[in-house]
């Protein structure tokens, strides 16, 4: 399944059917094609937050595109532009035999109440005719260009979310790497660390005068206690175990795809949050160094998944 980004751009446009087209009114002298054109933007979003600018004469659509859309998308501030060409006025409509009939069943009905009422005209039969037909007509094209558009977008935002997979996964392959580099200096600076807590537990002991009042095994037992709980406090192995996991977790969730951005969020803050630990116990410049590295690429990660669907 692909992995899809918030991010996209889309455009279609639809013919009224009946009406003729751009080639046909120049030939002709006539007026264009009526239609709509219909533009998607999207962005990222928390949740899904649709606008539409639309004609007010086009409003009564609006329900039905919200239908479209979300029944394609999950999250992402989609805005929908919709424009309509209509034929001019000087363009003849072409009246149909069930509006022709529907007209004559009202102007009897008119007529068989109001005698005296005048017959209608033929222009006013083809006014009537012109704004019967065309309204429905545009609902119709509007829903068929959104139909179309929505696929354009749907593409659009696959191929943006390739891309993004490409950037993270690079950003794993890094991270994992420094993860590799952290993990044999932690045993090497745990034990030179430690080694200077007892030198400095020595030296203080006897500035203190402690010697003479304690026994030597007494001494040495404390020492050796008091630096093995150093010793845990700046051990990183843990924090290296839980990153490294929380990597393939990610991986694991790009290469199956689908609705994954808000799950890659929590494991981003996962993620900071072991490199935070990481830097906060390193001891060395060497860990800190490496520490700093990985909160750069977490953050590189973090602004690209707050674009994934």
């Amino acid at each position: 399944m692909a992995v899809y980004s918030m991010t996209g751009y889309a455009s279609a446009a639809s013919q009224v059917p009946g009406s003729p087209n751009d080639e046909t009114a120049l030939r002709t002298g006539g007026a264009a094609a009526a239609g709509v054109t219909v533009e998607l933007r999207s962005v990222n979003s928390r949740f899904l937050d649709l606008a539409f600018r639309m004609p007010d004469d086009l409003r009564a659509v609006e329900p039905a595109l919200r239908e479209l859309l979300t029944a394609r998308f999950r999250r992402g501030k989609i805005e929908l532009r919709l424009n309509a060409q209509r034929e001019a006025d000087t363009a003849l409509p072409q009246p149909q035999p069930e509006q022709l009939t529907r007209l004559a069943g009202v102007e009897a009905t008119v007529r068989g109440w109001m005698p005296q009422a005048q017959p209608l005209s033929v222009h006013e039969v083809l006014q009537w005719c012109r704004g019967a037909s065309v309204g429905e007509k545009l609902d119709e094209a509007a829903i068929a260009a959104t139909r179309q558009c929505i696929d354009g977008l749907v593409e659009a935002r696959a191929r943006e979310g390739e891309r993004l997979v490409g950037i993270l996964m690079e950003r794993i392959v890094k991270l994992r790497e420094l993860a590799q580099q952290a993990a044999p200096l932690v045993p090497q600076v745990v034990e030179k660390q430690q080694q200077r807590f007892l030198e400095r537990w020595q030296a203080a002991l006897d500035t203190a005068g402690a010697t003479q009042s304690m026994s030597a095994d007494a001494l040495r037992e404390r020492a050796l206690s008091e630096a093995a709980s150093y010793a845990l406090r700046i051990d990183v192995a843990e924090e290296l175990s839980r990153l490294t996991a929380h990597l393939d977790e990610i991986a694991r969730l790009l290469q199956a795809g689908g609705e994954i951005g808000k799950r890659l969020d929590f494991l981003i803050q996962e993620l900071h949050r072991e490199g935070n630990t990481l830097g906060s116990k390193a001891s060395a410049l060497e860990l800190t160094q490496i520490s700093v590295e990985m909160k750069v690429l977490i953050e590189q990660m973090r602004e690209q998944v707050q674009n994934i669907e």
